[in-house]
């Protein structure tokens, strides 16, 4: 495009936001402290079936350990991406939608074992999604 022409087209770069930027660096550490969290519970749920109340009637009931491995699997994917995220890099910032987005379903559908601890999570999901689909958010 002719550099003249998008002069006279009253057409701005847009400046890249501090919130956008601060966003970005807040959801990389809260990556890595949801993937934190997340293998914690795994390993709770893996090493000792008793950790978490069993819940009878529950449409997605899943043995203590099957939810223990998914936590663990998730989480150990959102350390990697959430290091990922610190170098701005778009892929990091693809996968870590998608690894958040699942989050926020895993995190659903665990509510009857640990409500509290769940709703916090999905809020913080909600938030690193927010966070990452920003305008701009990950271009340098």
């Amino acid at each position: 495009m002719d550099p003249q022409m998008t002069q006279n087209s009253g057409i701005e770069p847009q400046a890249e936001s501090g919130w956008a930027m601060t966003g970005v660096a807040f959801a990389a550490a809260m990556m890595l402290m949801i993937g934190l969290f997340q293998v914690i519970a795994g390993l709770a749920a893996i090493l000792n079936d008793e950790f978490f109340v069993a819940v009878r009637g529950y449409a997605f009931d899943l043995d203590i350990t099957a939810w223990g491995w998914l936590h663990l699997i998730l989480g150990l994917g959102m350390i990697v991406v959430g290091i990922g995220l610190f170098s701005r890099a778009v892929w990091a910032g693809v996968i870590a939608v998608f690894l958040v987005v699942l989050s926020a379903i895993d995190n659903f559908f665990f509510i009857p074992y640990a409500p509290f601890w769940s709703l916090l999570l999905i809020a913080l999901d909600v938030w690193v999604i927010w966070a990452l689909t920003r305008p701009r958010a990950l271009r340098s």
